[in-house]
């Protein structure tokens, strides 16, 4: 499978580029709307932040929402991968049914396009980090290797789910349900160090490892726990891996299920 998609690249690269048109196609806001989504989140969490400092009779420290800005940007990265992936193979059913092509390339492209609305994010963040002279580290040198890991981990999930969307079109309803309070249970606008022995349960997801790992090189600017740096690579690689196993499996199935 990862042949035909490597063969069928520029279709992949066309496919992506159709996806990030049409998203900002007549759009006022244009390339803003990139970044409106982690500006939304970042809002949600320094709101929740507040609030718990008020209750505690503490102060907000500015480190906290440095995280939390940090952290949005791969989350909203994630959850718009797989909210745009799971209804790819429906949504492109004309495609699927009537001409020959490795159906991957339609998750992946979708995943592709939100990597792009992630890297502007990206690039926006990394100017305002350093107007508030936050500095980096050597440690900064994992950071594309963390997103590596995310997005392998995004891509194997996207393609599962679009493949089980096709067959279960309730699927998309329970994964918008998922994403919507998702948030809440990964570390986002919360450190897992403040739950102790409990923060195991958060570090078990994959998409919590990887972020707390992110926020250790980028805003901490120190090594990430290397045993859950460890299994969070080894949970992307396998996440990807049976997603397109399983894909690669269903997909003779598809013209006649869609």
């Amino acid at each position: 499978m990862l042949k035909k998609v490597f063969q069928y690249r520029d279709l992949l690269f066309m496919l992506t580029l159709r996806d990030i048109r049409i998203r900002y196609k007549q759009a006022a806001m244009g390339f803003i709307w990139a970044l409106f989504m982690p500006i939304v989140a970042v809002c949600a969490g320094i709101l929740i932040k507040y609030a718990m400092a008020n209750v505690s009779g503490t102060t907000i420290d500015l480190l906290e929402v440095v995280s939390i800005s940090v952290k949005v940007l791969p989350w909203t990265f994630f959850i718009s991968s797989i909210r745009f992936s799971v209804q790819s193979l429906v949504g492109n059913s004309s495609l699927v049914t009537k001409i020959y092509f490795p159906n991957a390339v339609l998750p992946l492209a979708s995943t592709l396009a939100c990597l792009f609305d992630f890297a502007i994010a990206i690039i926006v963040l990394a100017v305002l980090l350093t107007v508030a002279q936050l500095g980096v580290s050597i440690y900064l040198l994992w950071l594309p290797v963390l997103i590596i890991f995310l997005f392998l981990f995004t891509a194997g999930l996207g393609l599962l789910l679009a493949a089980g969307n096709l067959f279960f079109r309730d699927i998309k309803y329970v994964v918008q349900t998922m994403l919507t309070f998702g948030i809440f249970f990964v570390p986002v606008f919360y450190s897992v160090d403040q739950f102790g022995k409990w923060s195991v349960f958060l570090l078990a997801n994959p998409v919590g490892s990887i972020l707390e790992a992110i926020n250790s090189v980028v805003v901490l600017q120190q090594m990430p726990d290397m045993g859950w740096f460890g299994y969070a690579g080894a949970s992307s690689v396998f996440m990807f891996l049976i997603g397109l196993r399983i894909f690669c499996e269903k997909e003779p199935l598809f013209a006649e299920n869609i």
